[in-house]
């Protein structure tokens, strides 16, 4: 690969890493092709970027951040990047997933906002946070439960007032 290539292609890995929200660092060591086909297949669904790169290329890509050095501890062998956008947990959750029926997928990383997680704690931290879709609905949920109180509260004394009329209705029949 000429130097002019490396060039960009490092720009375009920069650039990845500057636009996530969180990414997850693997070894696929060991897998076979219908495997790795299917774990992309699983990323592309989630919104997930994935791509193998070049451990030289991911160091000069992140040499400017502070977590360099901390990272580039992992960068040994063979080693794929999931980045992800928008739902910071969907790369983990995608591989944790797939871990289920894959052991020979390994976790060597994470990434999120600047602070770098083991492999185990991707799996147990990362991939068991709430996602985008989760967020909103327990947000949506939390705002409609006062409204829904105060429409309970208003319905409150009208079915009183039925629950009143069915015992004096009950009580005369009784006494017929």
């Amino acid at each position: 690969m000429e130097r002019s290539q490396k060039e960009v292609l490092i720009g375009s890995v920069r650039q990845k890493f500057e636009r996530m929200s969180s990414a997850v660092f693997l070894d696929f060591k060991g897998m076979n092709v219908e495997a790795v086909t299917k774990l992309r297949d699983e990323f592309r669904k989630s919104g997930v970027e994935y791509r193998v790169v070049k451990n030289t290329l991911v160091r000069h890509a992140i040499k400017e951040h502070p977590w360099a050095k901390t990272l580039s501890k992992s960068l040994t062998g063979m080693t794929g990047v999931a980045w992800s956008y928008e739902d910071p947990s969907a790369a983990a959750k995608v591989v944790k997933a797939f871990r289920k029926d894959n052991q020979k997928l390994q976790i060597k990383a994470g990434l999120i906002e600047g602070q770098i997680l083991s492999g185990d704690a991707v799996e147990t931290q990362l991939a068991t946070m709430p996602g985008k879709d989760e967020l909103r609905a327990t947000l949506l949920a939390t705002l409609q439960a006062p409204l829904q109180q105060f429409v309970q509260q208003l319905n409150a004394p009208l079915q009183n007032f039925a629950y009143l009329l069915k015992a004096k209705e009950e009580e005369a029949g009784k006494q017929a």
